[in-house]
């Protein structure tokens, strides 16, 4: 079912309940009852015009993005030798810092999607080599006029930036870039998990630890049947798990359709929903994954894997007339009113028709032709 329809759903029951608990009022478009002795006490609200924005809360998890699949990032060392030095866990390493080191050998952390496979010297070319260059003139061991950032050859120039490198490094300045020299990550690493063990033997391939990007991210396991609903670029809000709020975007929406691994089957990550239907083999709903990027990151704070929930807005409705949704009260057989304020206490019932509801403001768009902004509408007293 669309998340729109779940919400006028939600919002009828509502209103219902609201009805039974007993507002009473007229019916059709005659005045309220004056002579109803102690007449209970009401409140009123002002129908507004407005933009209507209709949210729905989902949960998520605030944690630091990784890679475009969301999986971590993994540093393979690529030398053999014994481990000296080791990262620590939580600690962030940026570009033309060391990682860690093999028989006190630095090997020092550069920007690129494209891994070190092969030591790189004068004559090669490729996009190893303009990730190497663009990092050189970030690191400032070459100026834009000495070295194209966008460069893939690799010339006098990116030899004598790669001497500067090493000798920043403190190792022998031989002008090239072998396999024990760099790991290429695409961003900054922070340390989640180390496997190598300090004093260990050092073997290529090995992975010496796992990490993510600095950037904050919230995911969402989201309803496949409601992956239309949303969008890249849509606003959301982030309840956070100290109840404050912070705006984000929808960053990118699974396309893929997965369910969740069962309690005690022994494996890890999601599997596929069986052929030719909705539902996952123990009985669960098929979810895509749905990527939030706060506004302001430095809002989330520094959780990590924390659960916080996330408000996303489905649909809009510019300039739309809107009433509190406990204003709506159900009409024998069918339909909604509101009871309008009169003049010396002479209210009436308009009917309604309903449009979009926003669940997070308990606000609903109405449409009437004795209706308009600016009128009050009576409302449960609080």
């Amino acid at each position: 079912m669309k998340r729109t329809r779940r919400l006028l759903v939600s919002a009828i029951v509502l209103v219902a309940i609201v009805a039974i608990g007993g507002l009473a009022v007229t019916s059709g478009d005659t005045q309220a009852s004056a002579g109803a002795p102690q007449q209970p006490q009401v409140s009123t609200a002002q129908v507004q015009r407005t933009t209507l924005s209709a949210t729905a809360p989902e949960d998520g998890t605030l944690t630091y993005g990784a890679g475009p699949d969301g999986s971590p990032y993994s540093v393979i060392n690529q030398v053999a030798g014994t481990y000296t030095e080791l990262p620590s866990l939580g600690q962030v390493i940026h570009q033309g810092r060391v990682l860690y080191r093999v028989s006190d050998r630095p090997v020092v952390l550069l920007y690129g999607s494209t891994p070190a496979y092969r030591a790189l010297s004068a004559g090669a070319s490729g996009p190893d080599v303009a990730e190497l260059n663009a990092d050189l003139v970030a690191l400032g061991y070459a100026t834009r006029a000495q070295l194209s950032p966008t460069s893939a050859s690799f010339g006098f120039a990116t030899t004598t930036a790669v001497k500067k490198l090493q000798a920043a490094l403190g190792v022998t300045q031989t002008g090239t870039l072998t396999l024990d020299h760099a790991v290429f990550e695409p961003t900054a690493v922070r340390v989640t998990s180390v496997s190598a063990q300090l004093g260990g033997r050092a073997q290529a391939g090995q992975t010496v630890a796992i990490g993510t990007s600095t950037t904050r991210q919230v995911q969402v396991a989201l309803d496949a049947s409601q992956q239309t609903d949303v969008a890249v670029g849509d606003k959301v809000s982030i309840t956070l798990p100290n109840n404050q709020t912070t705006p984000g975007v929808i960053s990118s929406v699974g396309t893929v359709a997965s369910c969740p691994s069962s309690a005690g089957s022994g494996g890890s990550g999601s599997s596929s929903a069986a052929p030719g239907t909705d539902t996952c083999s123990a009985g669960s709903t098929p979810t895509v994954t749905v990527d939030v990027t706060p506004s302001h990151p430095a809002a989330t704070g520094t959780w990590d894997q924390a659960p916080v929930q996330v408000g996303i807005t489905t649909a809009t409705a510019p300039n739309a007339l809107v009433v509190p949704v406990t204003a709506l009260l159900a009409q024998p057989g069918s339909g909604y009113a509101v009871e309008v304020l009169g003049a010396r206490s002479t209210n009436r019932l308009l009917p309604v028709s309903l449009g979009l509801f926003d669940d997070a403001d308990g606000l609903v768009q109405v449409t009437s032709s004795g209706l308009a902004a600016g009128q009050e509408v009576v409302v449960p007293a609080t």
